[in-house]
């Protein structure tokens, strides 16, 4: 086959007029015999043959091109595509192509692949049978056959289109009692209960509960076929719940356990601990700027750690749920805005809530309505803008290309603080003479 040059002219015209008819053909052919032909048509071709193919086949196919060449297709290719194949690339594989991409794309494919913990995406094998929905079944009998010997699961085979675009699933039972002759989309099973590689491990141990079955196939965003996630894979999985997102979160490092140096804990926490601390005099500096007005109204000490702490719980809750969609690639860069804007909406309006509360006892307490309005105007403002905090701050340090949960708690801490510290004592300033 590699020498034979008409076999290479077919695969072009077939190109040309129908590239479906192409894949095919290509997909027929050993590995080699693919690579040799992708090598010898132009780069655009070469392209149209590999933007649909099944991933598994095509990462063999780019195992055998020269890796400058395969990284040009990858480049072409949408990083979808291209992590689909980068799943099936060994380590060794996996950072000689990288070293061949640009950064963008790495990123973007690194993105795709780094799913979640307690997600599908981190337990789902990449080890599944697939056939397109066009063959017999006597072909996808003979394939099951020349299987027999390998460690491909065989439970299910799943069906897709020409975009490997998951569209049914076939069951052992079936197969074996149709007639050879007829089309597989003709026998499958059309209500295929799929999952996305973000959906949550809880999610998954209900629908094993509920349907008893021994795996379930995941596709990405385009519901293309990326791997399946096995009961047995499941059940085995022990990684650890959310750990890692809590301990960055508060400045520890995610490699950090128990047990680890005590020289590797210092030198992970103290550069944060610094930063906390300067954020902790920035809040103290406003206090001591009415240090003199606070000594003369000594009742607004009492309210300034209830400001400030209402504002924290406000923004805290902001933060886990953006910090979750974003964990969960449930935000879309050109949709950030509106997470922004829903929670610091959410915000404003239980700042009102909580603003009347609150005002309400100061008054009852000191029998002062202006100290209640001035605590109830302070409390609104800072929960409002702890709700805004606490979506922006992740959005721009992801943004800015840092990891949106590493501290993101300390500089909200220091906003709301501020923030509350600043409005309640301003507030108390101007109304200075209704409070002595």
């Amino acid at each position: 086959m590699t020498n034979d040059t008409s076999a290479i002219h077919f695969i072009n015209q077939l190109i040309e007029n129908d590239s479906q008819k192409a894949l095919k053909v290509l997909e027929s052919l050993s590995e080699e015999d693919a690579a040799d032909i992708i090598k010898s048509l132009s780069l655009s071709d070469s392209v149209k043959c590999l933007e649909d193919i099944q991933p598994r086949y095509g990462a063999a196919i780019m195992e055998e091109l020269d890796s400058a060449y395969a990284a040009s297709i990858f480049h072409k290719l949408t990083p979808q595509q291209t992590s689909s194949m980068f799943r099936f690339f060994s380590s060794d594989s996996k950072k000689k192509f990288l070293s061949f991409l640009d950064k963008d794309l790495s990123v973007k494919i690194g993105e795709i692949l780094n799913y979640p913990s307690e997600s599908a995406g981190r337990v789902m094998q990449p080890n599944f049978l697939s056939f397109r929905s066009d063959i017999r079944v006597r072909e996808v009998i003979h394939k099951l056959r020349s299987l027999a010997k390998s460690h491909v699961p065989t439970t299910y085979c799943y069906v897709v289109d020409h975009e490997n675009k998951l569209i049914g699933i076939l069951n052992m039972r079936d197969l074996i009692i149709s007639d050879l002759n007829q089309f597989i989309e003709d026998i499958m099973k059309k209500d295929v209960i799929k999952v996305s590689p973000f959906t949550d491990r809880e999610k998954l141990i209900a629908i094993f509960g509920e349907k008893h079955y021994l795996g379930v196939p995941v596709v990405d965003e385009d519901d293309r076929l990326i791997g399946v996630v096995n009961t047995k894979d499941l059940i085995e999985s022990t990684e650890e719940e959310a750990s890692e997102d809590i301990q960055i979160l508060f400045g520890a490092s995610p490699e950090e356990r128990v047990y680890s140096p005590l020289s590797f804990k210092i030198r992970k926490r103290l550069p944060w601990l610094y930063i906390n601390l300067l954020t902790a005099f920035l809040a103290g500096g406003v206090i001591a700027i009415f240090e003199g007005m606070i000594s003369k109204i000594a009742v607004l000490a009492v309210f300034l750690p209830i400001i400030a702490g209402q504002g924290g719980n406000a923004g805290t809750q902001s933060l886990s749920v953006i910090l979750r969609a974003l964990a969960m690639r449930e935000i879309k860069p050109s949709a950030a805005y509106k997470a922004v804007l829903v929670e610091t909406s959410a915000n404003l309006i239980n700042g009102i809530g909580i603003g009347l509360v609150t005002a309400g006892v100061a008054w009852a307490w000191k029998g002062n309505p202006y100290l209640g309005l001035i605590v109830g105007i302070a409390m609104f403002l800072n929960m409002t803008a702890a709700g805004l905090a606490g979506a922006f701050i992740p959005l721009m340090m992801k943004k800015m290309g840092f990891d949106p949960a590493h501290s993101s708690g300390i500089f909200l801490t220091t906003i709301t603080d501020i923030v509350g510290f600043f409005s309640f004592l301003g507030l108390a300033w101007i109304f200075f003479d209704k409070l002595i």
